[in-house]
């Protein structure tokens, strides 16, 4: 059995410890908000934190988690209240299929927690995710909006 905690709920899951996060999240925790993508870490979709910074689930072993702090998508919105990122994706109309998001998401969330007034050349250099949609100005409107509302 392995030791989890996610989002901020103490778990424990009986999987092999190269599995995955993403499959133990998804398939044996029902957090579904994580996506699969690619496969190979490339894309984002499957972006959730471990101990507070944006990692890509779909490559992590569960072995390389034992006692750190996982946060997936449906851990950010507290009391039912959006985070200032959610807030921001809203009003700037950035998801279009949505699929990437919730990975999209977590990685600004991550990086605004390490970088409060991110440029945009930040914003380039740490959010690597890939929207099909090609929703990346509206993505760079609501990384903004999000920081200013924290300001």
């Amino acid at each position: 059995m392995a030791h989890l905690t996610v989002n901020g709920q103490a778990r424990e899951v009986d999987a092999d410890p190269a599995t995955p996060l993403l499959w133990v999240l998804r398939e044996q925790l029902g957090l579904t908000g994580t996506k699969y993508g690619c496969g190979i870490a490339l894309c984002g979709a499957c972006t959730v934190h471990l101990d507070g910074a944006a990692v890509r689930s779909c490559s992590l072993p569960l072995a390389a988690v034992g006692g750190r702090r996982v946060t997936t998508i449906e851990g950010l919105a507290a009391g039912g209240r959006l985070t200032r990122v959610q807030q921001a994706w809203l009003e700037h109309d950035v998801p279009q299929c949505g699929y990437c998001q919730s990975g999209m998401i977590m990685a600004v969330t991550a990086l605004l927690a390490a970088k409060p007034q991110p440029s945009d050349a930040d914003i380039d250099a740490a959010i690597t995710n890939i929207c099909r949609c090609g929703t990346y100005q509206q993505v760079r409107a609501a990384v903004h909006a999000a920081a200013a509302a924290a300001a």
